[in-house]
């Protein structure tokens, strides 16, 4: 099945006199809960829907524990998670510490697996 997508104009925000250029964006078709996601996996195994949301919780438990200790998050083939940091610049080395940072944020790499099936998406524009 296509993932849905429609075109949005968006202004260059280097050049705002510019004329606007059209991109395309993705349409969500709905959104999944844990609790559906572990009915679906539940299913497809011998291990039982109770079983696999302990297990969900968990993971959501035990992640970001470890990227607040700065570990990347190695999930096999689905992917990994680290975390990426946004600061201030300074003029110099010594001026840059814990305050300068401003934000921070999880990336998300997928692994092979995962990369695979999202290189075969197909697109329907609405």
């Amino acid at each position: 099945m296509p993932v849905n997508y429609s075109v949005i104009p968006r202004a260059n925000p280097q050049s705002p006199q510019a004329a606007k250029k059209f991109y395309a964006i993705a349409k969500s078709s709905g959104e999944v809960s844990l609790r559906e996601l572990s009915n679906m996996i539940s299913k497809r195994s011998t291990v039982s829907n109770a079983d696999v949301m302990a297990v969900l919780e968990s993971l959501l438990e035990v992640l970001p524990e470890r990227i607040a200790e700065g570990d990347i998050v190695r999930l096999g083939d689905f992917g990994s998670f680290n975390l990426t940091i946004s600061s201030t610049g300074s003029e110099k080395e010594e001026d840059v510490n814990a305050t300068s940072i401003t934000k921070n944020s999880l990336n998300f790499r997928p692994g092979k697996v995962l990369q695979k099936a999202l290189d075969t998406i197909s697109y329907k524009k609405v």
